[in-house]
């Protein structure tokens, strides 16, 4: 494939951005090689300034569950951006949203806008403490929340992907107040919350199906007993379904799972591929939150009306009968066929899939825990990504990531997918 232009492009970029990106992961570290530089998108495609055309499984990350430049989507933003960019006043497009995220997750009975994920993240922790009375939280081992100083614990996705379990800068007195329990540990969960440890805990934070360790699929009982134990413990439980909102079911994780937690973080998909995340659930926590009570938050771009107005859209799509079933549909059909191929050529592997979230491993037995993804072999993958780019696929440039398919993958391109995935692994 051609690469000349993306070269030049990231010579330029390292003058400027560390690393020469703006976000870890893009730099392709994981995967040797250099990144591409992406002139635009198309449906289910994304072409670089090199003129290269791939079919993308990276899709911003996961937002665009419409796939690029949706013709509504792009639409709708053209037309809020003719009246105005931000006004840092609120506008009835917030409510429009809200109303949205409400009809669709229940459990968020108020909310707050803000700009992003970690932003989301970073207040739901922020509202427990001050909530609870607490100080202590809980993570669990291999997930990631963004880059909170609290969270950036034995996390997932490019923490994990460079091979930083940590990061310089984060104060030990905050990393002493974060216990680190293990996923899909019912007896490790049972355990902690049940010592008094776990009775001062402000809150325990999950993914409840993991997607920046790769992804893990949630064992029976395991989102039950942590359920239980929060609730006996007088601990807020926070669901991140930053990446699994509206992708592992219309509801998110916790409609496809029964479990309600107190409060739910939210981005990527409500935004329509704009900047956006959200917080909220119980209306008696999330009225402790200024101005209408004591605990502070704020966001000049929080509501921005160009991200409300395609969230609506977006949200209108999912909303739409038989949207996210197709796209789970399509993803189960792809999973099915890689999997052939890699028995075919005799290749241990293993795919998680969740609703349209899918990650391939190439593990000898199930991959469910931060061990079981740690001993997936990371050099093949690295492999079978160069193989696939030179066969105009492109998948997320990390063995810890998740793939994504949108409403535009359909059989077209998954057969395109699986023909170049059953010449890349023989190749591999």
């Amino acid at each position: 494939m051609r690469s000349q232009r993306s070269q030049r492009e990231l010579a330029r970029a390292k003058n400027l951005f560390p690393g020469g990106v703006n976000s870890p992961v893009r730099a392709f570290r994981a995967v040797g090689g250099e990144p591409l530089f992406i002139a635009r998108g198309e449906g289910s495609y994304l072409v670089d300034v090199d003129g290269n055309r791939l079919i993308d499984y990276v899709l911003s990350w996961g937002p665009l569950l419409a796939g690029h430049a949706h013709p509504d989507i792009v639409k709708c933003v053209c037309d809020a951006a003719s009246h105005g960019t931000s006004f840092g006043a609120p506008t009835a497009r917030e409510s429009d949203l809200g109303d949205r995220v409400r009809r669709l997750v229940p459990s968020m009975k108020r909310m707050r806008f803000v700009s992003s994920g970690t932003e989301a993240t970073s207040a739901a922790l922020r509202v427990a403490r001050g909530f609870t009375k607490r100080e202590r939280i809980v993570k669990y081992e291999g997930c990631y929340h963004g880059a909170t100083d609290s969270l950036l614990v034995r996390a997932g996705s490019g923490v994990e992907t460079l091979g930083l379990p940590d990061s310089p800068g984060v104060p030990a007195s905050l990393a002493q107040l974060t216990t680190v329990l293990p996923f899909n540990d019912p007896d490790a969960t049972r355990a902690f919350f049940r010592s008094p440890q776990g009775r001062e805990t402000a809150c325990a934070i999950v993914e409840p199906v993991v997607g920046n360790m790769g992804v893990l699929v949630p064992r029976p009982g395991f989102l039950e007993v942590l359920r239980e134990e929060t609730r006996a413990a007088g601990t807020l439980l926070i669901f991140d379904e930053v990446m699994t909102g509206f992708r592992v079911a219309r509801g998110g994780a916790q409609e496809r799972y029964g479990i309600e937690p107190d409060l739910t973080c939210l981005g990527k998909v409500i935004g329509g591929g704009l900047p956006v995340g959200c917080f909220g659930g119980r209306e008696d926590v999330m009225e402790e939150v200024a101005p209408a009570g004591p605990i502070y938050q704020a966001g000049t771009l929080s509501g921005n009306p160009l991200a409300m107005a395609a969230g609506c859209v977006m949200l209108d799509l999912v909303s739409q009968q038989g949207f996210t079933e197709a796209i789970e549909k399509h993803t189960a059909e792809l999973c099915a066929r890689l999997r052939e191929s890699c028995a075919e050529a005799s290749v241990p592997a293993r795919i998680n899939q969740a609703g349209s979230m899918w990650t391939l491993f190439f593990a000898e037995s199930d991959v469910f825990d931060y061990p079981t993804a740690k001993q997936a072999n990371v050099k093949r993958f690295a492999a079978l990504h160069r193989e696939l780019l030179e066969r105009g696929v492109y998948l997320p440039p990390s063995q810890f990531e998740a793939a994504f398919l949108s409403s535009e993958h359909g059989p077209e391109v998954i057969d395109q997918t699986a023909n170049a995935f059953r010449e890349a692994v023989k190749a591999n």
